[in-house]
């Protein structure tokens, strides 16, 4: 993970700080506008979502060609899965946000481009830890701590909201239609397990072989009957609880007969963005709804 830009910054900072307090008021203001990026690229739809969270929408030239949110975001035909460095360099960045994935990070850095590596993360402190830098190093830190405190508090407000249960729900989440799902051991999994759902893909995932994404048989699906039914395939594959059902068995599966599919927007359950308090709300609504029942 690359850290250098925001290093420099707060090395300079400290430098300034053993001046005088003109000197030191002065140094500070020199270096907060000399330092601070305003022409980022942004190469991660989540890196994306975060800057405009925090009001560093007006520093960024461009972003890849996933970054579909917000409506504003300059999106370009930049992208992600293929990257072209001499495209991403035209744009000028004076920093590069990708996902620390690849070997873009070190082409970049070869042709003296900054890079910050904002990977995928295991847990919300681990979001909240990425909104905080960004932050400090757009020059838009109250902006992110205020972003922080917020989605902690309605993280806390709607697992307040989860109905006490003698036994567990179970469910499923479908990342596409060949079955691919989540284990606890991923972000995704573990939202559901904050809300105190039964995974029935961890005991495909036992050996950790899939790296806690396993592909389930249809079967084994089955033979589960999970009581909820989660699609994070509505926009890859045009799924929806009504194709979910048609499908060979799954007619009689509990999660469809009490009408518990329920269809996710694909971005909203994939990105470890600000976003992610909006997937918690669908997690813990469904919860709310079956235990109503």
């Amino acid at each position: 993970m690359k850290r250098t830009l925001a290093a420099l910054v707060a090395a300079l900072g400290l430098l300034a700080a053993c001046g005088s307090d003109d000197a030191t008021t002065a140094a500070t203001t020199t270096t907060a506008t000399a330092d601070v990026p305003d022409h980022i690229v942004s190469m991660s739809p989540t890196a994306t979502e975060m800057l405009f969270a925090i009001g560093a929408g007006d520093q960024v030239v461009a972003v890849d060609s996933n970054s579909n949110y917000p409506a504003e975001a300059p999106i370009t035909d930049l992208s992600a899965y293929e990257p072209n460095v001499e495209a991403i360099a035209a744009y000028e960045p004076d920093l590069v946000i990708t996902d620390g994935t690849g070997d873009l990070d070190a082409s970049l850095e070869k042709i003296g481009i900054e890079v910050l590596a904002l990977p995928a993360v295991a847990t919300l402190d681990g979001i909240y830890d990425e909104i905080t830098e960004l932050g400090e190093l757009t020059g838009h830190k109250i902006e992110a701590k205020g972003l922080v405190v917020r989605m902690q508090q309605d993280v806390d407000d709607l697992l307040a909201e989860v109905p006490d249960r003698a036994e567990p729900l179970s469910f499923f989440h479908e990342l596409d239609d060949t079955l691919y799902s989540v284990s606890s051991s991923t972000f995704i999994g573990s939202l559901y397990a904050l809300v105190g759902l039964e995974n029935i893909a961890d005991a495909a995932d036992a050996d950790g072989q899939s790296g806690g994404y396993p592909q389930l048989s249809a079967e084994f699906l089955v033979s589960a009957d999970p009581a909820l039914v989660f699609l994070a395939d509505t926009k890859c594959c045009a799924q929806t609880a009504e194709t979910f059902a048609a499908r060979p068995g799954f007619g009689s599966l509990q999660a469809v007969t009490a009408g518990n599919v329920i269809a996710l927007d694909d971005d909203v359950a994939s990105r470890w963005g600000p976003r992610v308090v909006d997937l918690l709300r669908q997690i813990v609504a469904a919860v709310k709804a079956v235990s109503a029942a």
